[in-house]
């Protein structure tokens, strides 16, 4: 799947599911969390398992452009409670490389996921993100994202900021 970045003057972020443990994805993902040792001092901890991220129960993404790997998404099956659903799943991994950052690759790539969990059967959206990461937040929340309350790994860690959303049917 491609999508064209009008904010980027022309980039086009190509969307690609690919296995969690696909090189680019171990790469992306090695680049996130160095970003929560900047960030909070440690890496993140919540349990993830690679075969979370296998259809149809999952599914793992990679944002190409111009063949090189800028982002990742993904999302799995939660079950969590959240604005009256338990046909929930769980954004994980976004994340976009500083030197694509603010050209709408993010919120493509959300959009992307919103879709892929609605044609998988999800009814709702969720998310867990932290106070030190206010782009995250604003992302978020300009997407439609309820803040709802603390759920799985992080539920009561007060850095931690939850998020949930209704998505369309597919």
């Amino acid at each position: 799947m491609e999508v064209r970045s009008p904010e980027a003057g022309g980039d086009r972020l190509r969307v690609v599911r690919v296995d969690y443990g696909h090189p680019d994805a171990v790469a992306l993902i090695e680049q996130v969390q160095e970003e929560y040792v900047t960030r909070y001092g440690g890496r993140d901890e919540s349990p993830v398992e690679p075969d979370m991220f296998v259809p149809p129960t999952g599914s793992f993404f990679v944002g190409y452009v111009g063949g090189t790997p800028v982002a990742t998404g993904a999302w799995r099956r939660s079950g969590v409670e959240a604005l009256g659903t338990t046909g929930t799943a769980e954004v994980k991994r976004m994340y976009v490389v500083p030197a694509a950052q603010r050209r709408g690759h993010a919120r493509r790539m959300l959009e992307h996921l919103e879709r892929t969990a609605a044609e998988a059967g999800y009814e709702a959206l969720v998310l867990e993100t932290g106070l030190r990461q206010p782009e995250a937040m604003a992302l978020y929340e300009s997407c439609g994202y309820a803040s709802v309350p603390g759920f799985g790994y992080y539920k009561d860690a007060p850095l931690s900021r939850c998020y949930a959303k209704v998505l369309t049917p597919a």
